[in-house]
């Protein structure tokens, strides 16, 4: 991966629906060849998918929380039970006093209640800690 790519990489993320003879004209390619790029890229893996930044208040899920998972054990087999929730948007095994660390969105606080009592039946899971955001400065893509 060299610094157009990079850049093709930085482009996309601020807006994937960029014309390729946009993105091309932006890093000195032809349209095709920008295209090319981004193709290589998508079958390497760098590229994961494309998709739409939603404003999650406009869509009423304006509750996110950050979820500590205590266990009784190895829960980093169950990600497929965490995955069932709809309302958990990322699951992180971790290292530290907690197992697994959740992003989680809902509408309320007592929908955000009622899926810690849903985490308690996935087998290990002992106990929860969540945190509350109030308001969130920025979220940035990756830094290239």
């Amino acid at each position: 991966m060299d610094d157009v790519d990079r850049r093709l990489l930085t482009l996309l993320q601020e807006d994937a629906s960029r014309p390729y003879a946009a993105l091309g004209q932006a890093v000195g390619l032809s349209a095709g060849a920008a295209h090319e790029r981004v193709r290589k890229l998508r079958e390497q893996g760098v590229i994961r998918r494309t998709s739409v930044d939603v404003d999650p208040a406009a869509v009423g899920r304006g509750v996110l929380a950050f979820v500590m998972v205590n266990s009784t054990r190895w829960v980093g087999d169950s990600g497929d039970r965490f995955a069932a929730v709809p309302e958990i948007q990322e699951a992180h095994v971790i290292a530290g006093s907690a197992s697994v660390l959740l992003k989680v969105r809902t509408s309320t606080t007592e929908q955000l209640q009622d899926v810690l009592r849903r985490l308690y039946a996935i087998d290990g899971v002992s106990g929860t800690q969540a945190t509350v955001v109030l308001e969130t400065f920025f979220e940035r893509p990756v830094a290239l």
